[in-house]
């Protein structure tokens, strides 16, 4: 991939590793006119890759790569375009919280380093660039391509996995990534974490008669007009509540005390009232003079 500027004087070496800063060699630290040069040698790459793959839209750009802890691997052919140098390919990685599920189907939490992108020149293909690529990235790293994941690999990306690495056997997962047989016996126990099952959701349970009282008792306490409105049943259980006598609850009346009703006694009157006393005398001269014959 030719550009109207010089790539050597970009990329000073064969296979040069960026990140957040865009920068690329001691050439470009404090030039911007060569970072600006370099997000356009990106921004290219991620549109040519996202055709190859048939994307909506690229999935690497310069924004991109400065906003995200992610590395990308750049390879150059210096010596085509009358020495100016061409861009060949690239190699995108970086680490990823996955979800991932065993052969047993058991959920795993890891933090792979993972391939999220990879892409070479059409023209340039089958030369030994990719594989060039991808081992100095393995190295870089100190790392096997078995405890990897690989993002949405196409089709000649997993031969290109089978071929040189033998990886031929994937571990199905339910999101885009692919792992590979070993990566779950390979990988150390500390970077490995099972996600253990989620608890169903309870019951909801109503309130106990203990904290519905007492949800009652803190409404009463409120000065009005924020108290709710007393029912006559709400006042005697109010009474009751705070009485000492055996027999009351919160939520039943007191019992009522049998009273006798006769002529000439009220019924609200107590049968120890001076009033009560006399009425009871009435009765019974009235019925001594009955007795005696008197009229």
């Amino acid at each position: 991939m030719e550009f109207p500027f010089d790539i050597n004087q970009l990329f000073s070496e064969r296979i040069s590793i960026l990140d957040q800063t865009l920068v690329a060699g001691r050439k470009s630290t404090g030039r911007p006119d060569l970072q600006a040069h370099i997000a356009t040698v990106i921004d290219e790459l991620g549109r040519a890759s996202a055709k190859a793959q048939q994307l909506t839209a690229p999935i690497t750009s310069a924004s991109k790569l400065q906003t995200q802890k992610h590395q990308l691997y750049l390879v150059k052919d210096g010596e085509s375009s009358g020495g100016r140098g061409v861009v060949v390919g690239f190699l995108k990685v970086g680490y990823k919280k996955l979800f991932l599920l065993d052969r047993q189907g058991v959920h795993v939490e890891a933090e792979p380093l993972c391939v999220l992108d990879f892409y070479v020149a059409e023209n340039l293909q089958r030369n030994g660039y990719g594989l060039e690529l991808f081992n100095f990235m393995l190295q870089h790293k100190n790392l096997e391509p078995v405890l990897m994941a690989y993002d949405r690999p196409s089709p000649k990306f997993l031969s290109f996995l089978a071929k040189h690495y033998c990886l031929t056997q994937s571990v199905p997962q339910v999101n885009n990534f692919v792992v590979f047989e070993g990566f779950f016996l390979n990988r150390a126990a500390a970077q490995l974490r099972k996600v253990p099952p989620k608890k169903p959701d309870g019951e909801i349970k109503p309130y106990s008669l203990m904290e519905r009282e007492a949800v009652r008792q803190e409404q009463k306490s409120l000065p009005w007009p924020f108290a709710p409105p007393h029912s006559p049943q709400r006042s005697v259980a109010s009474q009751c509540s705070h009485s000492l006598s055996v027999g009351c609850s919160p939520s039943r009346a007191p019992p009522r005390v049998a009273q006798t009703s006769s002529p000439g006694c009220n019924r609200n009157q107590s049968p120890q009232s001076p009033l009560g006393n006399r009425c009871r005398a009435r009765r019974t001269s009235s019925l001594n003079r009955s007795q005696l014959g008197f009229h």
